[in-house]
């Protein structure tokens, strides 16, 4: 009996082993057949996406850019010197490249010095450094305004080392631009290239000269990354008056003595000017920005040739519309610029172009949004007259714009402020003479907001603390007792009119 139990629990044992045995068997070729599918068709997609046939063409192709349009990156140094009355100033205006003291200085000389002899007028220079490509072989250099644009005296180093004095042919503040020109002949050149087809992702080169003074060959410094973003804008208070309003931003490594330098394709093609980077701690964060080489394509024979570029102008303060404006409107998409403002005895103003107009066409372009709209105005030769078609009370117009020539500079004030009246959160004052020159107020009608409550309708729409109300619901306000008057009967949505522009206050906040 014990023998058969044993016999049967062998048996039974083998069944089991050989199942298992099986089982796994089969499970490890299925497993091995997918994961070969899978292997194979993540090949298939990385060869797809790759149009190198491996990584190391795609370095060899980098490595080649990099050499051949290294050699057209320049060094260019600059000085400015100035008279001065008063304390002593430090001999380079960048110091070292740390920001450490130099160890030849005396200090207490030159303290001794500016304490009993302060008064005396010296001579002081400032200098400078950035970056610069050349773009024809007969010497002419692209860069930036703001490296060269008051220089007194201009070197540039080319990558060999030879050095040479420049001059400059021509200069645009607007674009941060400028050509400048050595005497020298056979130069390597570099071909501009089309930013308008550059895409996010694509991978790009930038290439200059950071803290070349502290380098010891003038070999410039190449960094890669890709395009981040485009069409970004700057704060339009950076420096002076330039309009930083379509750039390429990039996380290719830009640093101080990079401006002026190119940013390139993997075709050796120049895409655009390095000119800025942004920056809590004023060294690089993987946030650079360079200008599309088309914006200087439209203007480099006009710098060489030492010309005043002018630009188009059309006399409006505008603001892209929101949801809030489109349905307030009855509008059927986002597209189009509001025009917040005509400036006074502008081309816009004789054309009869009104506040509250959305403007949608412009020299038979379409408009999107307000980069657009100043891209095509700027671009519009002066004196030029061309068709704008605006909605007004929900029916097209066509205009007939003549575009002036757009002044030297333009300022916009901040302001700071007091309180009285409640409706929708906001906090309101008249708008007196004493108000308005205390706190440079253009205006000379309407109630300024002095308070906006937390989480309030008003504060939902953004409306803040020295906003100045001008119309609501297309009603002129003067003063308090028009702005009491016409709050007190408003039911539903408003539309309000305040110094920036237009903003929709809801009657109640959506959540």
């Amino acid at each position: 009996m014990r023998k058969e139990k044993l016999f049967i629990f062998l048996v039974l044992l083998g069944v089991f082993i050989g199942l298992l045995i099986a089982t796994r068997f089969d499970w490890t070729l299925r497993t091995t057949a997918q994961d070969s599918q899978t292997s194979a068709a993540g090949s298939k997609f990385l060869k797809n996406l790759n149009p190198y046939e491996s990584i190391h063409d795609l370095e060899k192709s980098t490595i080649k850019v990099a050499q051949n349009v290294g050699k057209a990156v320049v060094s260019i140094s600059t000085e400015k010197t100035e008279k001065i009355k008063g304390p002593r100033v430090r001999r380079y205006q960048f110091g070292f490249p740390f920001g450490q003291e130099s160890p030849f200085e005396d200090d207490f000389f030159d303290r001794f010095f500016d304490d009993f002899f302060g008064g005396f007028e010296r001579e002081y220079k400032q200098r400078g450094l950035g970056s610069g490509v050349i773009i024809d072989k007969e010497g002419y250099i692209l860069t930036n305004e703001h490296v060269v644009g008051d220089a007194d005296k201009l070197t540039v180093t080319l990558s060999d080392g030879r050095e040479f004095k420049a001059q400059i042919k021509g200069t645009d503040s607007r674009s941060d631009l400028a050509i400048i020109k050595i005497n020298a002949k056979n130069l390597p050149a570099v071909e501009l290239g089309d930013s308008d087809e550059v895409k996010i992702g694509q991978w790009v080169l930038a290439i200059g000269n950071p803290f070349a003074f502290a380098l010891e060959n003038p070999e410039p410094t190449v960094t890669m990354g890709v395009i981040s973003a485009l069409h970004r804008s700057l704060n339009r208070g950076i420096g002076r008056d330039r309009d930083y309003s379509d750039l390429i931003q990039t996380d290719a490594a830009i640093n101080p003595g990079n401006s002026g330098g190119p940013l390139v394709n993997l075709s050796g093609q120049i895409i655009g000017i390095n000119v800025a980077i942004f920056s809590t701690s004023g060294g690089y964060q993987g946030v650079g920005f360079a200008i599309p080489i088309n914006t200087a394509r439209q203007i480099v024979s006009r710098l060489i040739a030492g010309e005043k570029i002018l630009y188009g102008w059309l006399g409006v303060n505008i603001q892209n519309l929101d949801e809030s404006l489109v349905k307030y409107f009855g509008l059927k998409s986002k597209d189009g610029v509001l025009v917040a403002k005509v400036l006074s005895n502008s081309p816009a103003e004789k054309a009869g172009v009104k506040e509250g107009d959305i403007i949608t066409k412009f020299n038979e372009r379409s408009v999107k949004n307000i980069n657009d709209l100043m891209k095509v105005v700027a671009g519009t030769k002066v004196g030029k007259v061309v068709k704008v078609v605006v909605i007004r009370d929900s029916k097209y117009i066509t205009l007939q714009v003549k575009t002036g020539q757009r002044p030297e500079s333009t300022t916009e004030e901040s302001f700071v402020y007091e309180s009285e009246t409640a409706w929708r959160g906001i906090e309101v004052q008249s708008l007196d003479n004493n108000i308005a020159r205390k706190y440079r107020i253009r205006e000379k009608k309407g109630v300024i907001v002095v308070k906006v409550e937390p989480n309030s309708q008003a504060d939902d729409t953004g409306i803040i603390s020295g906003d100045v109300i001008l119309e609501i619901n297309r009603e002129s306000i003067e003063d308090m007792s028009d702005y009491n008057r016409i709050t007190s009967k408003i039911k539903g949505d408003a539309l309000v009119k305040i110094s920036r522009g237009y903003f929709v206050v809801k009657e109640k906040i959506e959540h």
